[in-house]
């Protein structure tokens, strides 16, 4: 077959297969443009799962005729900065759409109108784009309530390109793409105010959060995620040079089982990035397991020159000009606001135990006695509906769930310490305190475990990790690309004590060894290492099988459940615990205490 050149509308659709993936790829990009053009309010309706309907209104600049002929042509844009010789710079880009592909994409596949009215403009136009054929713009009114600004509407979605719908999916999955783009962006942008609607409700409602941006970062926050996020959130707010990073990172207790609720932005844009989703999740390496994910809201900032969004078609993927700072800033940043959280475990700790109480209480169990008739009398009653006699001792002779303790009189500081002061231990496993305003329960176990593994830690970091010469060094076979990555990463590697070097442009030569790995699978976790620097740009391999190692040896010297304490040793555990950072969850981020408020206590009972 002979060269040719593909004809126009081929050629758009083509684009539009890169640009508008589903209808949330559409109204990723139409949003993005209204916030480009400096709405302050934005109102997006759909239906049918955004196949049907895409209407996006916006009180931006808005455009005047000419700007809007220019808009619908294939790479005609307004936010590419030019240079100092007037070249299009692609190294300084400060918009979230620059590329001029969204609209004349659009327009291809889909039944596309657009009305706009200037600032300066008295009057508003329009103009029509169906399966890749344009209209003259022509006048038109102008609804919006600003009195300028744009309005997009998109109909019949892939109506050009049918074969795409046979690759969506259900209306209700369409439209929780759309909400969670829309979240996305509405978390990007506090100062703007944003309106999610569908045929049956409204389903986000974020007004504009005014002043500063940290606070109103996390009123948005709240306001979206639920005010459960500001109650188990630390704050991250670090400069390194010209980068600056801010937002939140929830507590290890406040974690979900994907990460889906883990939001990065760079410069305003949101990202799912594989280095910056693999630092966050080496972060958390030491307090969660690994079917468990933090829920963190980061905002990067840095200069434009020093990142590069123009690496993935859908613009989700950058790539930073030190990759290493970047990921180094965050971990230490997240490990930083960790520490700072201290003690505390998530509020919804004491919650869902509360909830767990409510929702297991059962209706008491009744024995009946089968007399041959029906009572009669009041006294043949009660005794017909009599509880059976219970199976057990008098309450008086019943020995006590918790051990009676004596309390010596310096005992009574429990206003002075955040976990209280020691009452009592149940089944020789619970440690209950009484605090200033309520009652802790302690997992003696969970809690010493934690801090044996504090403990192994700070001697790892004061003296360093062990290492152990193998007598014959392991030879490792790996593709070339793989051994690169490893003999880049080998100062890292060596830090934790796995000393390795290239042999051959396809092998690894390991020579030492982490003591704590010795006898271990070092090919597999050699070849771990190389697919995870790979997909997160981080080795956490080593670093994780280290800490799952001092893990375990915490746990076998931890205090065991089932061990009964003394008042003193009780005391003295929980005072451990208040100095220790994130003593507030175990080693796979489980809560190693729950906290009651008195008022807790008091609905249980009906007082409240």
């Amino acid at each position: 077959m002979r060269i040719r050149r593909l004809a126009e509308g081929t050629i758009n659709r083509i684009a539009a297969g890169e640009v508008v993936e589903r209808p949330a790829s559409a109204v990723k990009e139409l949003v993005e443009n209204a916030i480009d053009a400096g709405a302050r309010n934005i109102e997006i309706a759909i239906a049918g799962g955004g196949m049907t309907l895409i209407r996006i209104a916006d009180d931006g600049i808005g455009m005047s005729a000419d700007e809007l002929t220019l808009a619908v042509e294939r790479h005609a844009t307004s936010k590419l900065p030019r240079d100092g010789k007037g070249a299009d710079d692609l190294t300084s880009i400060a918009t979230l759409g620059f590329r001029g592909e969204a609209l004349p994409s659009i327009g291809a596949i889909a039944r596309l109108t657009i009305t706009t009215r200037a600032k300066t403009a008295n009057d508003a136009v329009a103009i029509a784009v169906e399966g890749g054929t344009t209209a003259p713009v022509r006048p038109a009114a102008f609804e919006g309530q600003a009195g300028h600004g744009t309005i997009v509407e998109v109909r019949d979605l892939f109506y050009a390109t049918p074969a795409r719908l046979k690759f969506l999916k259900s209306e209700r999955a369409e439209s929780a793409a759309v909400i969670e783009v829309v979240k996305r962006l509405a978390l990007a942008k506090a100062d703007i105010g944003f309106r999610l609607s569908t045929e049956e409700r409204t389903v986000l409602k974020a007004a504009a959060e005014p002043g500063d941006l940290f606070d109103g970062r996390l009123r948005r926050m709240s306001a979206i995620l639920g005010a459960d996020f500001a109650e188990n959130a630390m704050p991250v707010d670090v400069t390194r040079n010209d980068i600056h990073l801010t937002g939140y990172a929830g507590l290890p207790t406040y974690s979900r089982g994907t990460a889906a609720q883990q939001f990065l932005f760079v410069n305003g844009r949101p990202v799912r990035d594989k280095l910056l989703m693999g630092a966050v999740r080496g972060a958390y390496s030491d307090v969660l397991a690994r079917d468990r994910h933090p829920i963190v809201a980061l905002f990067l900032e840095l200069p434009a020159h020093e990142v590069d969004v123009n690496v993935h078609p859908a613009k989700t993927e950058v790539r930073f000009r030190d990759a290493a700072l970047i990921r180094g800033m965050i971990v230490s940043a997240l490990k930083a606001a960790l520490h700072a959280g201290g003690t505390r475990a998530s509020s919804t700790v004491a919650t869902s135990t509360l909830d767990r109480f409510r929702s297991e209480q059962r209706a008491p169990s009744y024995a009946y006695a089968q007399p041959a008739a029906s009572p009669r009398t009041f006294a043949e009653a009660a005794a017909f509906y009599a509880p059976a006699e219970p199976q057990q001792r008098n309450f008086i002779d019943a020995p006590p769930l918790a051990r009676p303790l004596e309390q010596p009189a310096n005992q009574n500081g429990h206003d002075r310490f955040p976990l209280g002061v020691a009452r009592g231990q149940l089944h020789n496993t619970y440690i209950v305190a009484q605090t200033q305003d309520g009652l802790v329960i302690v997992d003696q176990h969970a809690a010493h475990e934690r801090l044996m593994l504090d403990r192994l830690q700070r001697a790892i970091a004061q003296k360093g990790i062990e290492r152990q010469t193998l007598l014959i060094p392991e030879v490792v076979d790996l593709d070339g690309p793989s051994v690169d990555r490893l003999t880049s990463r080998a100062k890292e590697l060596a830090e934790l004590g796995l000393i390795l070097e290239s042999f051959g442009p396809d092998t690894i030569l390991v020579r030492e060894v982490p003591a704590l790995l010795k006898g271990g699978d070092i090919k597999g976790l050699v070849r771990d290492l190389a697919d995870e620097i790979a997909e997160y740009g981080d080795a956490l391999s080593l670093k994780e099988r280290l800490d799952e190692i001092c893990s375990t040896m915490a746990c076998h010297s931890a205090v065991r459940a089932g061990r009964s304490l003394t008042l003193e040793e009780m005391n003295a555990l929980l005072r451990e615990m208040e100095s220790t950072p994130l003593s507030g969850q175990c080693n796979h981020g489980r809560p190693t205490y729950v906290e009651l408020k008195l008022t807790d206590v008091e609905k249980l009972f009906g007082r409240r």
